[in-house]
């Protein structure tokens, strides 16, 4: 056979007959696999040489194609996995690839041919490729990133009409983007997305066959870790496209393997756009549309379907964790989700229920805490709301529903060490951060037997420690007493009060046992550590000093120190402190909790300085606490008081509002009154007529009578009136003249500054605008005087009329009958006119007081432009400064420039012209080159 191959590679190499050489290349192809080492080392290079020069003969190249691709791919050798170990296959793949890609225009070559649509030059081309990134991903990544367009040209294949191109053009792209975020950017600015979510959809969702997989493993390596590649999914309303993914029907048995493996794959990428190791803005947009889209509640519906798979449900409970966790408005959703059971339950009691029972699979029950972790994670509503089933008001008397804090003090307390653990540290996640429910925790009270009293729950759990029970339960109530009594005085104190407490701890400390104890030993001394350092020295007998003195004689301070030391140096804790997530490699591995590996952390450091700390110490740190406390209550008092100023604000808006309406309502009101004083004026001026005539025909003596006792005063007041209005008139006809004059002189000072520059032209034409507006509005205050005037002097006239009747009545003439009903007529249109009076000198001053706001607005008009002509004397002063400067720096250039022109003068270089200085650049150039070549 080797023989046959070399000469089969010496006719590739030297016949000139096309057909000739193609049989050989067919020849080596079927020889290839057998003898693959044989083929690679004599005919690799003959075969590139095909590739580039028989570009025009497609199946020659697909022959060739296919040579290479057996020699370099391990594929067919991993299926038959002959003696030889894995190993050797690896390495020889590999390094043939390394021969391949030594010329990086063989990579591109095969770039090129990848393009073509003829299928027997694609398909082996695009099998080839991702057998050389198989082999030597980073390598082969960079030759086609750096090559131009090489990432986009391949994001064709996904648009490949023939499925087995676009197929393996998936698998392709998911060893091309493999670990590599820029071509993963490039792949998804290139429409990836839209075009993997339509394949998935028209395959069938999660009813699709491989390819589906394929598209989501592709997918995957997009999203994962890739900060701008979520945020572009998400910006292009993609997540809204994973939503029918999820849905399932009511019957959900008998699911294909391919059907769970393709749920799962949608799970994970679901989780991959909000796990808590993303940046949390982003985490949190992605969360909030996955509410908005509806794919929450898809995902809980199949949290609460029968009969779906065990690992399909375990991974869906950990994905609504996820999605849930740290968002108050999903978080709120989660809570209101029922069972479809009968009478309904919360999901949160259903899943609780499989957490503590110990029949359930552990990755499942580990799913649920994770689920009851992330729905408290930041939530102290839902926090508020667990706690609240626990306290003695709230717990149902009928017995009928069981809720959340029955079925974890169940747990508690249960034989199963795992649901002991569970519990416990899943209460412990209802009182992370929330000082309130620390304290509302000490009311909770335990029947423990008939005829015996109840115990508090802090006691129980102090109980059960000290009863030496199994590892695993003593780690968890150990956490969960850690977390309740840091931070929370009064826990504390509750707890001191128990005397069987401290010598408990101080006993379990100072022993020296085994490893496996070693645990617990580190965590009672965390317990004793908080205990001092959270200790307000309310019980005489457990001061701080005290329980210090103490543990100096019992354990010894350095013994201490090294216990506490335990927990961060334990081979779990490490593991447990990386993500969120409870996961452990088997359930006697469930040590520590996330958070509260973040406890130990915070107090480590401090609990150490605490126990060296001496009394005196101690007394300073208790007076800066107490300063500290008086700080905050004078920031809650001004929280108060601005609280309340805020309120006083609002009525007093609302006020504000109210009485504008009122005013506006007012306004109206005076517009009407006022057409009825014109109304009334008219009718006044008709009577005036007919009393006119009426005083002709009757001078009847009791009229005189009449207008001489009442009228007389009444018209000496209004003699008065007009009196006032004269001198009024004659105040602001001076104040006018006095506005007039200082017009003028503006107006003069502004035709002065005629001669300034043309920057000031603009402004200066307004001015004399403003000057002709000013003239106008005195022209119209002018006239409106003078008919004022006008119309006083007709009242002064109507005033002497008044008069002469006053006196010209004859008091001679005898009365009649007639006459004394006229004169009562009389009577009362005198009266009449009198008010009309009355309010015609109303009328009037209220128009004194609209001329008085001209006035004030003409003057203000005045201000504005004294101000404008100070400004534009400011413009001109400072453009003649811009001027002096620009003189400065032009002096500057030109010396700059005289100077330049000698050195050039000295170095020998003719200088041309000013004019011809533009052009001279190019000359300086070449006159450095030409010194470089002198040197």
């Amino acid at each position: 056979g080797r023989s046959q191959i070399q000469k089969l590679c010496d006719r590739v190499a030297s016949s000139t007959l096309l057909d000739d050489r193609r049989d050989a290349v067919r020849a080596l192809k079927s020889l290839s696999k057998k003898y693959r080492l044989e083929v690679g080392i004599q005919a690799m290079e003959h075969l590139i040489h095909v590739l580039q020069t028989d570009r025009s003969d497609s199946e020659i190249i697909g022959y060739a194609l296919d040579t290479l691709y057996n020699v370099i791919s391990n594929d067919l050798e991993e299926e038959e996995q002959e003696e030889n170990s894995p190993k050797q296959v690896d390495d020889l793949g590999s390094q043939f690839t390394e021969i391949f890609i030594k010329q990086q225009e063989n990579v591109t070559l095969l770039l090129t041919l990848v393009e073509e649509f003829d299928f027997h030059v694609r398909w082996p081309g695009v099998k080839l490729l991702t057998s050389l990134l198989k082999q030597q991903g980073p390598q082969v990544q960079q030759i086609i990133l750096v090559s131009p367009m090489g990432v986009s040209r391949l994001m064709d294949l996904l648009a490949d009409s023939r499925e087995v191109i676009r197929n393996d053009g998936v698998l392709l792209l998911q060893q091309l983007t493999k670990s590599n975020a820029a071509i993963q950017k490039i792949v998804a600015f290139e429409n990836a997305f839209e075009r993997l979510l339509d394949i998935i959809t028209e395959e069938g969702n999660s009813d699709g066959g491989i390819v589906v997989e394929d598209c989501l493993l592709l997918l995957q390596n997009l999203l994962k870790n890739n900060n701008s590649n979520q945020n572009f999914f998400k910006e292009g309303s993609y997540i809204q496209r994973m939503k029918p993914w999820f849905e399932v029907g009511d019957d959900n048995c008998g699911w294909s393997a391919q059907k769970v493996t393709n749920l799962h794959l949608m799970l994970q990428l679901v989780r991959v756009l909000v796990s808590p190791t993303n940046p949390p803005g982003a985490t949190s947009s992605c969360q909030k549309a996955m509410f908005h889209c509806g794919l929450l509640q898809q995902l809980c519906t199949i949290l609460m379907a029968t009969g779906v798979p065990a690992d399909i449900l375990t991974e869906t409970i950990n994905t609504v964790s996820e999605v849930i966790r740290g968002c108050q408005m999903n978080q709120d959703y989660f809570a209101s989700v029922n069972a479809p059971s009968n009478p309904p339950r919360p999901a949160i009691v259903v899943l609780l229920m499989s957490m503590v029972n110990e029949r359930q699979p552990f990755v499942l029950r580990c799913a649920v805490l994770y689920c009851f972790q992330c729905f408290l994670y930041k939530n102290q509503k839902g926090q508020g709301e667990i706690v609240l089933t626990l306290l003695p008001s709230t717990i149902d008397a009928t017995g009928n529903s069981v809720s959340a804090g029955q079925l974890l003090c169940g747990g508690l307390f249960s034989t199963d060490s795992l649901s002991n653990w569970c519990a416990a540290v899943a209460l412990a996640h209802a009182l992370q951060e929330n000082a309130t429910l620390k304290e509302q925790l000490l009311r909770v009270q335990l029947a423990t037997s008939i005829g015996n009293p109840p115990v508090s729950l802090l006691q129980q759990c102090t109980n059960i420690l000290s009863q030496g029970s199994k590892v695993q339960t003593r780690v968890g109530l150990l956490m969960l007493l850690c977390t309740w009594l840091s931070n929370c005085s009064i826990a504390v104190t509750h707890f001191l009060h128990n005397p069987a407490n401290i010598p408990f701890l101080t006993g379990q400390i100072a022993e020296n046992l085994g490893e496996e104890e070693q645990l617990v030993q580190g965590l009672c001394a965390l317990l004793l550590g908080i205990s001092i350092y959270y200790n307000d020295n309310s019980l005489e007998n457990c001061r701080k000093e005290k329980l210090k003195q103490l543990i100096e004689k019992r354990i010894g301070r350095e013994n201490f120190i090294e216990k506490l030391g335990f927990i961060s140096k334990h081979e779990l804790y490490s593991k447990a402190a990386q993500k969120p997530q409870p996961s452990f490699s088997s359930p006697d591995h469930m040590m520590f909790d996330h958070e509260f590996t973040k406890l130990v952390k915070e107090l480590e450091g401090v609990i150490s300085k605490a126990i060296y700390k001496s009394s005196e110490e101690d007394k300073k740190e208790e007076e800066v606490k107490k300063t500290l406390e008086q700080h905050d209550n004078i920031v809650t008092h001004y929280k108060k008081v601005i609280r309340e100023q805020d309120q006083e604000l609002e009525e007093l808006k609302q006020r504000i509002n109210t009485l504008t309406s009122q005013n506006e309502q007012l306004q109206t009101t005076v517009t009407q009154q006022v057409s009825q004083i014109q109304q009334h004026k008219d009718q006044y001026n008709l009577l005036k007529v007919q009393l006119g005539k009426d005083t002709q025909h009757h001078n009847s003596h009791s009229d005189a009578l009449q207008v001489n006792g009442l009228q007389t005063e009444e018209v000496g007041k209004l003699k008065e009136e007009l009196e006032e209005w004269k001198n009024k008139h004659e105040v602001l006809q001076g104040q006018l003249r006095e506005k007039d004059s200082v017009i003028e002189q503006l107006k003069s000072s502004h035709l002065e500054m005629g001669t300034t520059e043309q920057s000031s032209q603009t402004s200066r034409s307004g001015g004399l605008e403003l000057n002709n507006e000013l003239q106008k509005e005195l022209e119209t205050l002018r006239s409106q005087i003078q008919q004022q005037s006008a119309e006083i002097s007709k009242l002064q006239m109507e005033n002497q009329k008044l008069q002469a009747m006053n006196t010209g009545a004859d008091p001679a003439l005898g009365d009649s009958g007639a006459a004394a009903a006229s004169s009562s007529e009389r009577e009362g249109r005198l009266e009449q006119e009198i008010t009309e009076l009355k309010s015609e000198v109303k009328a009037l001053s209220e128009e004194k007081e609209s001329l008085k706001q001209h006035l004030d607005s003409s003057s203000s008009t005045v201000a504005i432009l004294q101000d404008e002509k100070s400004k534009l004397q400011q413009e001109v002063a400072e453009s003649k400064k811009e001027q002096d400067d620009l003189l400065v720096l032009l002096a500057d250039q030109d010396q700059k420039l005289s100077a330049l022109k000698t050195k050039l003068k000295d170095l020998g270089v003719p200088v041309e012209d000013e004019d011809d200085i533009e052009s001279g650049d190019q000359g300086d150039e070449d006159e450095d080159g030409d010194e470089e070549e002198q040197d």
